[in-house]
């Protein structure tokens, strides 16, 4: 091969083979069938409750991961139905949980300040 030449790839898929992608994920319950209208096969296993639970935990540090990076609004939608898929779970209300927040806003504060602990020594 010459200067700057490529050497060929060890496998160039042809047109008929299908190219598998593996996610292994948890995803929303519409995500199968918007893959299959748009002309390719999802392969999906509905999860036993510890699963799903493990499963929403992993979501739920995905969701945030993106957050963090992007910062777009469309990564909060995600966190909150990660969230209520938590709130479904474990049979809680969104308002049984608003009202612990409540609470903890009135006897320890909300983030609003800004306030940043930087250190605290005793005595």
């Amino acid at each position: 091969m010459g200067q700057g030449a490529k050497s060929p790839p060890d496998h160039v898929p042809r047109p008929e083979e299908k190219v598998i992608m593996r996610h292994e994920k948890l995803v929303r319950d519409l995500i199968p069938q918007i893959i299959e209208e748009n002309g390719h096969e999802a392969v999906i296993k509905t999860l036993e409750d510890e699963e799903y639970l493990m499963a929403l935990k992993e979501k739920l540090r995905e969701e945030v991961e993106e957050y963090i990076e992007s910062e777009d609004v469309e990564e909060l939608a995600d966190i909150m139905e990660v969230i209520h898929a938590f709130l479904e779970f474990h049979t809680l209300s969104y308002s049984e949980v608003e009202n612990v927040r409540q609470k903890k806003l009135e006897e320890r504060g909300g983030f609003s300040g800004k306030i940043f602990l930087i250190e605290t020594s005793e005595g």
